[in-house]
């Protein structure tokens, strides 16, 4: 029986020293440093491509440009079809101009490479003369505008051409106020 009680207590023993060395191991395999895998390894890793998937990502890329060329294209229609409008007998821009504005500054800055024309338009009412000059008078306010937000002077071109290209045909106060505006020609 003594043998017995010796032989498990041994076993004990040698239970808590395997357990105390299995600890201590981890322990020291978790302190000793990583290391960074070369470039030669990495390459070595890396798989082949098949000609599908070349084929594949060729295809994904020809859409991404494709996508990047129509939000391009979209970008640059919004920016020539929203005008400013104005007031009657008016250049002072209004809050929704200032708006409007602002969005082109932000496109212009995007797009450092444009230049644009800035066309000042009036109604039928007035004659030629004043109608020049108040469409004048309206682009030079959009240009000092943008000037202001910090797009160069060299961008930006002013013409007025008064009453002669109304884009509403009507006599009356809707199509006026559809023709009192500054509008944006992309060179």
């Amino acid at each position: 029986m003594r043998k017995k009680v010796y032989l498990a207590v041994a076993l004990g023993v040698i239970f808590i020293v395997v357990l105390f060395a299995a600890s201590c191991s981890k322990q020291v395999a978790q302190t000793q440093p990583v290391l960074e895998p070369t470039a030669e390894l990495e390459e070595q890793k890396a798989p082949e491509r098949t000609d599908g998937e070349d084929e594949l990502a060729g295809l994904f890329e020809k859409d991404r440009l494709r996508a990047e060329s129509a939000a391009r294209e979209a970008a640059e229609t919004a920016f020539v079809n929203e005008n400013i409008h104005f007031a009657f007998d008016s250049s002072v821009l209004s809050d929704r101009a200032r708006r409007i504005l602002n969005s082109k500054a932000d496109y212009l800055r995007t797009n450092p490479d444009i230049m644009i024309t800035i066309e000042g338009h009036c109604d039928d009412r007035g004659t030629d003369a004043y109608n020049n000059a108040l469409g004048e008078r309206r682009a030079e306010s959009v240009k000092i505008f943008l000037v202001n937000l910090g797009i160069g002077t060299n961008r930006l071109n002013t013409v007025s051409y008064g009453e002669e290209r109304p884009i509403a045909m009507g006599h009356n106060e809707a199509s006026w106020a559809r023709n009192r505006r500054a509008q944006f020609v992309i060179n």
